[in-house]
């Protein structure tokens, strides 16, 4: 079957080591599933992994993609849910959990299987690109609005670098929740859009809010992070999930946490109850992911470099 797969790590030019061609198809076995995939949605994980992050050369070459939305073998419609052995289904009761793409073959082929509780139904309201945007970033989002930051309809949240995935899916999931969303990005056209998107206002970053907020959703790391702490009100919330920007800011805050009595709540994906509630929240409000381009698997590569770039806004999804 046809793939997009990591063939090499690369550390400093990841798209080295993305090759595209023919792979084995999934066998079956016990407890699994085997999905068709329609379409899949590109993540900074996969370029993370084509660095050798999470992927170890031993399991090269490895199928990238940890999203996708598809029909069953008995042609339900699918959405997956990328964490293997959160549960213990279908891999036992101890091993860890990872994401699809560290231990297990991925989405961007024609194929995927993945533990039979690990699939989800997709409702009918979402299209399959639609529906491929969920189980990563768009998951990441409302699980860090929702269940870490704990927000509620009337808070402030400031979301850090809108354009990415995450970021986005904030905007969109935080106003649809009644929040009161600023947002920050260094591009002034990503700035338009966060706010048609529904935030307040967007700003460039390290600029001065109209007032503290209650909660800062932060992926970029190192270059946002002493702005994130100082823009949080007493005892507010400081979710992170990502450093696409690097992992040791050059200032901690530590003084301004402790003596503020300042929250900083790691996130990482999400469960499949929260999947199941997003797709709901989606389906029932009319909340639809920002997709920035569709483009078939066999221009996947054109998708890692825009993606690698920041030359886009909301998701790439992949059609096969």
């Amino acid at each position: 079957m046809f793939a997009a797969y990591a063939a090499r790590i690369d550390r400093d030019q990841p798209l080295n080591g993305l090759e595209l061609g023919e792979r084995p198809a999934p066998e079956a076995r016990p407890g699994w599933v085997t999905v068709n995939v329609k379409a899949a949605s590109l993540n900074h994980h996969d370029l993370w992994s084509l660095r050798g992050v999470g992927l170890d050369a031993d399991k090269l070459p490895m199928i990238l993609g940890c999203d996708a939305a598809g029909t069953d073998q008995d042609g339900n419609e699918v959405v997956l849910h990328s964490v293997i052995g959160q549960s213990g289904h279908g891999v036992g009761p101890d091993e860890p959990r990872s994401v699809l793409t560290e231990l297990y073959q991925g989405t961007f082929a024609e194929q995927v299987s993945v533990p039979a509780w690990n699939v989800l139904r997709k409702p009918a309201e979402l299209s399959f690109a639609e529906a491929a945007c969920m189980p990563t970033a768009w998951l990441t989002a409302y699980r860090m609005l929702f269940t870490n930051a704990g927000v509620r309809p009337g808070d402030s949240v400031l979301v850090q670098g809108a354009g990415g995935g995450v970021a986005t899916a904030a905007i969109v999931l935080g106003r649809a929740a009644g929040l009161r969303v600023y947002a920050t990005s260094r591009d002034e056209a990503k700035r338009k859009r966060a706010v048609e998107l529904g935030a307040i206002e967007a700003f460039p970053p390290g600029a001065r809010l109209p007032h503290r907020v209650d909660a800062v959703i932060e992926t970029v790391g190192a270059a946002t992070w002493s702005h994130s702490v100082k823009c949080l009100r007493p005892g507010g919330t400081l979710v992170i999930s990502g450093a696409t920007s690097g992992d040791t800011p050059a200032q901690g805050e530590l003084r301004r946490i402790f003596f503020l009595e300042l929250k900083v709540v790691g996130s990482t994906m999400g469960t499949k109850d929260e999947l199941e509630d997003l797709l709901a929240f989606c389906a029932t409000t009319g909340v639809r992911p920002v997709i920035d381009e569709v483009l078939p698997l066999d221009r996947a590569r054109e998708g890692f470099e825009r993606l690698e770039s920041g030359d886009l806004f909301g998701k790439i999804v992949l059609t096969v």
